[in-house]
């Protein structure tokens, strides 16, 4: 074999064998971030449904057949709560349901259950503190706030490439037989590597569309995106996706992102009544919610449906009548694909099938997370190292792997940051600390 072949040939095994230890550093920051997000995940999936069922007991309550007006019912919430401010009310397909009122006060939002006979308060709880939205918080920051967020985020970049390295390592190269490729053997030394292995092959398109999708949502990556979202588009409108939950929480009822939902004084609710009719005749998918005005802004009904395709938006005019109605394809072409990225992530967007996909993929990512820390267990030499895969003598970045990780870095940039950070963390610190440095594989 020629000088040029052996050198090709080593290149090849110095660039697996770094990329095996890549996507086993990868898999250190991921597991514990991704064993959340498949647990969490799958519950959001099923959001309408599960919100459906916990307020199932506050459906078809009016039966005496002297339902008040909506706007009554409103004013019955507010007196229950005379220092609050009306934000907006749930339109109802039937009039018989007790009312969903939400008002601000202090800073906090809350939900208020009305009789829509006697006016009765039936229930009221802070919009934070719904089943749903801890869910949503605890899935998308931990319940650490911003720093949360940007753990999530960082492990999200970090599993995109924990997924294309593994693709790289495990993809079949000269194999006979699909054995340990579509189906795992599953008797002997094998069965946790096919397991990991078949699954990674099965999941993993899957898995990079759900973190993808999500990437919208991010506080570094998506404040990027909507840099380059303005930039791009010709008019002025606010996008369908949050970078934070705290700006989640401050959208969450104004249609996602479609305008104001609160006033400076008291609301004037003569033409609410009008305006209900007018949106349960246009036969909007629920949930449909009529939103008062901002100062100098009009009032708005706004279709928030988790399935964004289908949502539609509005607008009337001073006398209650509609001035103008936003669908889907009146959004930016830029919107429009985030927003199908985003029903997508959310389960909403084909029904069904898409939640199941959802769960399955979350089930098979924590196969992953599973089987990878049974193989760990069970090829760690001894307890004084981490077991990490062995440096091989003069490892070096090739052209082409240090290309790629740079565009990586590029394009998902809290892994590029937690890149420089890590690396001058083991040149300045651990690689001086001799058991450290030994017990990481840093040799």
């Amino acid at each position: 074999m020629s000088k040029a072949a052996n050198d090709t040939v080593r290149r090849q095994i110095i660039d697996y064998r770094m990329i095996w230890r890549w996507h086993f550093y990868a898999g250190l920051v991921c597991i514990p971030f991704i064993v959340i997000l498949s647990l969490t995940g799958p519950i959001y999936l099923f959001k309408p449904q599960i919100e459906a069922a916990i307020d199932r007991r506050y459906d078809q309550v009016g039966r005496a057949g002297r339902v008040q007006p909506l706007s009554v019912q409103v004013e019955g919430a507010q007196a229950a709560f005379p220092h609050a401010q009306f934000q907006s009310v749930e339109v109802r397909p039937d009039v018989t349901d007790a009312a969903r009122v939400t008002l601000s006060e202090n800073g906090e939002r809350l939900r208020v259950y009305v009789h829509p006979e006697t006016l009765t308060i039936l229930k009221s709880v802070p919009e934070e503190a719904r089943f749903m939205n801890i869910v949503k918080t605890i899935h998308g920051e931990l319940f650490a706030g911003l720093f949360g967020t940007l753990l999530v985020e960082t492990a999200a970049c970090w599993a995109i490439v924990m997924i294309l390295t593994g693709l790289h390592l495990w993809w079949p190269r000269g194999t006979k037989g699909l054995a340990g490729v579509l189906w795992p053997r599953l008797e002997g030394k094998l069965f946790w590597r096919d397991l990991h292995a078949v699954t990674g092959i099965w999941v993993s398109f899957f898995a990079l569309c759900l973190l993808l999708t999500g990437l919208p949502w991010t506080t570094v990556w998506g404040a990027g995106f909507k840099v380059v979202r303005q930039a791009v588009i010709a008019q002025s409108s606010k996008p369908d996706w949050s970078t934070n939950r705290a700006a989640d929480k401050a959208s969450e009822h104004e249609g996602h992102g479609h305008g104001g939902a609160q006033s400076g004084g008291a609301v004037d609710l003569t033409l609410l009544d009008h305006m209900a009719a007018e949106l349960r005749a246009a036969d909007l998918p629920p949930p449909v919610v009529l939103m008062a005005p901002a100062k100098g802004k009009p009032w708005q009904g706004v279709s928030q449906t988790q399935n964004r395709p289908k949502g539609v938006t509005v607008t009337f005019d001073h006398m209650g009548d509609v001035a103008q109605i936003k669908t889907f394809g009146d959004k930016p072409l830029i919107d429009r694909v985030f927003s199908v990225g985003i029903a997508l992530h959310e389960g909403q967007l084909f029904g069904a099938l898409n939640q199941a996909l959802g769960v399955l993929t979350a089930a098979g990512l924590l196969a992953l997370c599973v089987s990878a820390v049974m193989m760990w267990w069970r090829r760690r030499p001894d307890k004084v190292t981490l077991g990490a895969p062995a440096r091989l003598p003069d490892e070096r970045l090739g052209t082409g792997l240090g290309l790629l990780i740079l565009g990586l870095a590029l394009l998902l940039p809290m892994m590029g940051l937690c890149l420089i950070v890590v690396a001058l963390i083991e040149r300045l610190v651990l690689r001086r600390i001799v058991p450290v440095r030994d017990w990481l594989g840093l040799m």
